[in-house]
């Protein structure tokens, strides 16, 4: 069952603040001002409702952890098994890292810096660290188990059932656990690929399931260059090589598909008292995100095709350059293109020309038309198109870059960035949780845990392990 109650702030956590909105214009665009008079503590805008929920989390690097810290955003206890030296993979994924602080405790001085990539993913967690290859260790994860609502796992199919911890040995320990693997393409066929294995990591799999790699001999690289999931083979200039997507979308689409399935479980165990174990693949997950591009080729035999930032059904729709940057513009039916041209552009001839007057014959000529668009939009810089687009009714937009987008006037209105307080870096910022409830979002409970934080703390407190237990299991590098 899940507890509906309300917790306090931690500490370590600076609180976001939230603002009462007025209305401000800049750039041409009319964004919400959240004025500082009015602000009020942060707090979730309802009970963390997965409090009391616990999640056993043995996935690393992107897909999995992303699950997970969805889930603790949410109120779940997440305890992040790591191995025991070096934790993560993505923990030395650094250049960039955030800087030591000078208070950062004496026992981890030898841990490196905390890596940006490992902090992204890992907020309201508690890291433990135990070598369950050994027997001592193993019994460690058990405990866990047996106390567990959820685990969270992405090794390769078939090793941890080997270790002991697989669905079934799970299952006969605590028979109401939620079991969720996150794998590559489906591990019932040959071609079985999980994301981790045990020992080595390897990058995130989007890049891999963009173009659906084919394993090679053994020794031998992935190829990514075959498309055989589509997402890369429509990514790109079409007068280009296949290029893939500038984030790991497939693995952070996955970690949302596994983080629905998780609470879909969850409310199932409610009706049925019966654990669950869900199959959540990257493979899948892609070729459900080819949307319109699959149904195209589902329902009508289309293939697919690359159109770089265009649109292949509308024109223009797509990035355009100006003096000193870039623009969106999406001219979504005739009566937008004719107040492009007319209004905008002040080219009245372009919407009267036969060859550009309605979308298909746009969409016809589509070669004729974006070279014209371009050198109008080349004559000045895009503070002046802005303006002009103002109150036009045609879609369009800057592109920004990143340090842009996070000084963006919405950005900072809508709070996007929560401040927390890192035990080994001091303060950091955060991208803040995506949803809102009642206006608010849930709090940051706990900074991302630097290695091993809280690995007696979970024995002594959660598992009733002895001080001289724990000695000993320290002693042997079991944690």
């Amino acid at each position: 069952m899940f507890s509906l109650c309300k917790t306090s702030a931690s500490s370590g956590v600076r609180a976001t603040r939230y603002f009462k909105a007025s209305r401000v214009v800049s750039g041409g665009v009319r964004y919400l001002r959240l004025d500082a008079a009015d602000a009020e503590p942060a707090r979730g805008g309802i009970p963390p409702p997965l409090t009391g929920i616990r999640i056993v989390d043995l996935t690393r690097v992107l897909a999995g952890p992303t699950a997970t810290m969805l889930l603790a955003d949410l109120g779940a206890d997440v305890i992040k098994v790591e191995e025991v030296s070096r934790g993560d993979d993505t923990r030395s994924w650094s250049p960039p890292a955030a800087p030591l602080a000078d208070t950062a405790p004496a026992s981890a001085s030898h841990l490196p810096a905390e890596s940006a990539y490992f902090l992204a993913v890992n907020r309201n967690k508690r890291s433990i660290t135990v070598n369950f290859k050994k027997p001592e260790g193993l019994k460690i994860v058990h405990d866990l188990i047996r106390k567990a609502d959820v685990l969270v796992e992405n090794f390769i199919p078939g090793k941890l059932a080997e270790m002991g911890l697989g669905w079934e040995d799970c299952r006969e320990i605590n028979p109401r656990l939620i079991y969720a693997s996150i794998t590559g393409p489906h591990h019932l066929i040959p071609f079985a690929v999980a994301t981790y294995d045990i020992d080595t990591a390897l990058l995130p799999f989007s890049v891999l399931y963009q173009g659906m790699a084919k394993q090679g001999p053994i020794g031998k690289p992935l190829d990514t260059t075959k498309g055989e999931a589509g997402l890369m083979h429509i990514t790109g200039e079409p007068d280009r090589p296949p290029c893939k997507v500038g984030v790991a979308v497939i693995d952070i689409s996955t970690g949302l598909y596994a983080h629905g399935s998780i609470l879909a479980a969850l409310l199932s165990r409610q009706q049925t008292g019966k654990g669950v174990w869900i199959d959540v693949n990257l493979f899948e997950t892609q070729i459900a995100g080819l949307a319109n591009i699959a149904s195209n080729y589902l329902i009508a035999g289309a293939e697919g095709s690359r159109h770089g930032t265009a649109h292949p059904s509308i024109v223009p729709y797509q990035v355009f350059p100006c003096k000193d940057g870039f623009l969106m513009i999406g001219a979504g039916n005739d009566k937008q293109f004719n107040t492009l041209a007319s209004k905008i552009l002040e080219c009245p001839g372009l919407a009267q020309d036969e060859r550009f007057s309605t979308n298909s014959a746009r969409v016809a000529h589509r070669k004729t038309l974006v070279p014209i668009l371009t050198d109008i939009l080349m004559e000045h810089d895009r503070d002046y198109w802005l303006e002009k687009f103002k109150g036009q009714g045609v879609p369009f937009g800057p592109i920004n870059n990143i340090q842009e987008t996070f000084e963006h006037p919405q950005a900072k209105a809508r709070g996007i960035t929560v401040e927390v307080e890192h035990p080994r870096a001091g303060p950091i910022k955060l991208v803040a949780p995506a949803v809102s409830y009642n206006g608010k979002r849930m709090p940051v409970k706990r900074p991302p845990p630097y290695l091993s934080q809280h690995t007696d703390e979970v024995l002594r407190k959660d598992l009733g392990y002895s001080e001289k237990e724990i000695a000993h299991l320290r002693e042997q590098k079991i944690i």
